[in-house]
């Protein structure tokens, strides 16, 4: 049996592993030019920034074996020193609060290193880049994919491993029931809303200053504020989640502008002029938002499978992804519940 595996990110890369482990006839194919979906790594000198996904947490046994198997290595996230709180006056306090993410751990090397690891092992004939899926059909005898560039790979079974609004857009052949469709569209992509801003120093001014990095901001553009620097020496950094919607923060250049303002009212005026200034706004993503992701979430949902998105095509037709993980969905480690889910069909 042939498993074509739609999404080159984690869960897709681990599902693919596992059954590359197992002897298994398989396919990946990712619509980017890279692996790794969300989880996006920058490097600036020997610095590495991630600009998805950062952190996991104690308690999460998949990412762990995962890291440990790939020998990889884990840090704590930076905490020492003051929060700085930015009220709605813009008046900066410091000392109140505390560091939301102390206790998390962050990546040596960034979390890209997973997905690279992961790629790397695959062979060159089992995966596939720049290769977006138009069409899914299916007959009796198979499952087939049509590529936006009029390539097609059949498949005895297909596994979307990508977030269900994404997978929706895809023209199903025949169409899928109503729920699912309603079900798929419905499920909301954790962190398509967002932008992330990340701003790179040859110092640790925040540091020097006894200050954690942390900050919280009730006026922004960056509603909060951490450390992002890498485990040993520099360059350092700082990130920022971007509260502004989406169709605020548009012109990127103005959005720019303020977010480097408001770093220096934080952390004083050499905050204002990083070496470099990273923004990455995942809402303009076609592989990662839809227009119903206009939104960025504040809150977690609640995540899992739907019924009416089991069962598809006669069993042929499964979902991996984080979104649908029932324990750890929109984390990574629900990335890899979600793949070892789809492997047990």
């Amino acid at each position: 049996m042939r498993t074509l595996i739609i999404g080159g990110g984690l869960s897709g890369l681990a599902l693919a592993s596992a059954l590359e482990a197992d002897g298994h006839d398989y396919i990946l194919v990712e619509a980017r030019d890279r692996f790794g979906g969300r989880i996006m790594t920058e490097r600036y000198g020997s610095g590495y920034y991630d600009m998805g996904p950062a952190w996991f947490w104690p308690g999460q046994p998949r990412i762990a074996a995962l890291i440990a198997k790939l020998e990889l290595e884990k840090f704590d996230q930076y905490s020492k020193g003051i929060q700085m709180v930015e009220d709605e006056r813009g008046h900066v306090h410091r000392g109140r609060g505390f560091a939301s993410m102390e206790g998390s751990w962050r990546l040596k090397g960034g979390l890209d290193q997973l997905t690279h690891c992961l790629a790397e092992r695959l062979p060159a004939m089992r995966k596939r880049l720049n290769a977006q899926v138009a069409q899914l059909a299916k007959t009796d005898d198979a499952i087939t994919a049509k590529l936006i560039d009029s390539d097609t790979v059949s498949a005895d079974r297909v596994v979307l491993a990508l977030p269900p609004r994404v997978a929706a857009r895809i023209d199903f052949v025949p169409s899928l029931p109503s729920d699912a469709m309603h079900a798929m569209q419905g499920i909301a992509t954790w962190m398509a809303g967002h932008a992330k801003a990340l701003a790179v120093y040859d110092r640790p001014i925040w540091r020097e200053a006894g200050l954690s990095g942390d900050a919280v901001s009730h006026i922004g553009p960056m509603v909060e504020v951490h450390d992002a620097s890498p485990a040993e020496g520099g360059p350092f950094a700082l990130f920022g989640f971007v509260g502004v919607p989406p169709e605020g923060r548009a012109d990127a250049q103005v959005l720019r502008q303020n977010i480097l303002a408001q770093l220096g009212h934080l952390f004083g005026p050499e905050a204002s002029e990083p070496q470099k200034l990273y923004l990455k706004d995942w809402a303009f993503d076609p592989h990662t938002a839809t227009d119903a992701d206009a939104r960025p979430l504040y809150a977690h949902p609640t995540y899992g499978m739907p019924r009416a998105m089991t069962g598809l095509w006669d069993g042929k037709l499964h979902f991996a992804g984080t979104e649908v993980a029932p324990q750890f969905g929109g984390y990574i480690e629900g990335a890899l519940e979600a793949a070892e889910n789809a492997l047990k069909i």
